[in-house]
């Protein structure tokens, strides 16, 4: 048996085909209430006209969550499993600290009990949810899942659980199964 690699990372699955378009959408709604919801006075001593700083600033929102869009990752380092996402929100577990043998792979439409009901802290936007939530079965866990129904179900030996949704779920259960 081959040795495992000191660094592996585990794509996530594709977000929602329409989450793109969605931010999209946000950034000329916002624009439209930009330009349409007001007075647009140029001031004498301000060189930059008015519909650039508005079409700049409107773009900042749009801009954020597209970085915390982007920034998304599963790693196993040596003996630890990484799940970060949305800049903001990770977990370094070790693997030895999981309960490997009770893991799953769930598909989320059949066991809705496994669904995130409620983001106690985290991060949403259609196609992906980031954060600590509350599932429907009360239990709360570390979610960083994409629109894909099938995700993988990590139980940790001190009662919590972590639900990511890579690519190839069970690639990442076997990869963890071997470290």
């Amino acid at each position: 048996m081959k040795p495992p690699a000191a660094r592996q990372d585990f794509p996530l699955a594709p977000m929602a085909p329409w989450t793109w378009p969605a931010l999209l959408g946000l950034w000329a709604l916002l624009l439209l209430f930009a330009f349409l919801g007001g007075t647009h006075v140029q001031s004498p001593t301000n060189p930059v006209p008015w519909w650039l700083m508005t079409l700049f600033g409107t773009a900042l929102l749009p801009a954020g969550l597209l970085s915390m869009l982007a920034h998304r990752q599963i790693r196993i380092e040596h003996d630890r499993l990484l799940v970060a996402g949305a800049l903001l929100f990770a977990r370094k577990i070790a693997i030895s600290d999981l309960g490997l043998d009770k893991a799953r792979i769930v598909n989320l439409d059949e066991h809705t009990e496994y669904k995130p009901m409620l983001r106690l802290l985290g991060f949403n936007f259609p196609g992906l949810t980031v954060g600590i939530c509350l599932l429907r079965n009360r239990s709360r866990a570390f979610c960083l899942l994409t629109s894909q129904p099938q995700a993988l179900l990590l139980p940790q030996r001190n009662g919590g659980l972590i639900l990511v949704s890579p690519e190839k779920p069970q690639a990442l259960l076997d990869a963890l199964r071997a470290a």
